[in-house]
């Protein structure tokens, strides 16, 4: 019986003995085990896919900042996070998009609760498609057609029905899987009048990523009005100080690796 169904399953051949209709109880048995064996091989092959993709756990080294910030850039107020990746290997082709999740009412009068308002993104590569090969600060240039255009300070707390989400997608090189890594803001997590601290620095020719102030910030001047105000009086600016000095608050994460780009040897 096991050699009989070792070389039904594999498909090796009978030899010289072999099924023939004169046992229909030998043909049954026989198709029962095709089916079996077909089972078998199914799952074994699932099982042994899903450990080795595993995309959940390749999004959980792409990290974001704990709060996100709202801050002048360019003399215009900027909502800003910064995104990293912890592994080596890289994201391919990874994209980033944000949305705005308020409440919000048309001119009919039609209430819609969870109101999904995407918005534009500006990054150092350019559109949505950014390159992780080190940790990027992400910004959305609050204008008239950002939907916190008429966000101020005080709107910041955690009576506000505002939501940002932010989702960030990529292929993983080793295995070629896609995978999706998402966070979002509360009103309350945004802070204002605040800029993250610079990570990247240069020791003898090699530039280092120093983790344990990924999500550090320090206050800058910044105007306590919205986007609309500044915009309509210009004069706003004109009282901000040049040189911004504050405390560093630190918003620090419990990994702590360090990321290294070396020069290729000429």
């Amino acid at each position: 019986a096991f050699l009989f169904s070792i070389e039904v399953q594999v498909t090796i051949g009978f030899g010289g003995r072999m099924v023939t209709e004169e046992c229909p109880a030998a043909i049954l048995v026989l198709i029962v085990q095709n089916i079996v064996g077909l089972v078998i091989n199914a799952i074994m092959l699932g099982c042994i896919f899903m450990k080795t993709s595993q995309a959940h756990r390749r999004a959980e080294t792409l990290i974001f900042s704990k709060h996100a910030v709202i801050a002048l850039r360019e003399g215009r107020l900027c909502f800003m996070l910064r995104v990293g990746d912890l592994r080596k290997s890289m994201i391919i082709s990874a994209t980033i998009r944000m949305q705005v999740v308020k409440k919000t009412s048309s001119l009919e009068g039609e209430v819609v609760p969870l109101n999904q308002i995407d918005i534009q993104m500006e990054n150092p590569v350019g559109g949505n498609s950014i390159f992780l090969v080190s940790p990027l600060i992400i910004y959305h240039v609050i204008d008239k057609n950002s939907p916190l255009y008429d966000i101020s300070p005080m709107n910041l707390h955690h009576h506000e029905d505002l939501e940002v989400i932010v989702i960030l997608e990529g292929v993983v090189e080793t295995t070629g899987i896609t995978t999706q890594a998402r966070t979002s803001y509360l009103a309350d997590e945004i802070l204002w009048g605040q800029r993250f601290v610079p990570i990247v620095a240069e020791e003898d020719g090699q530039y280092s990523v120093d983790y344990s102030k990924f999500g550090n910030t320090v206050k800058v001047p910044t105007p306590l009005c919205t986007a609309r105000q500044l915009e309509e009086d210009k004069s706003i600016m004109d009282t901000m100080p040049l040189s911004p000095k504050g405390t560093i608050r630190k918003r620090s994460v419990k990994l702590k690796p360090r990321f290294t780009i070396s020069d290729e040897p000429s």
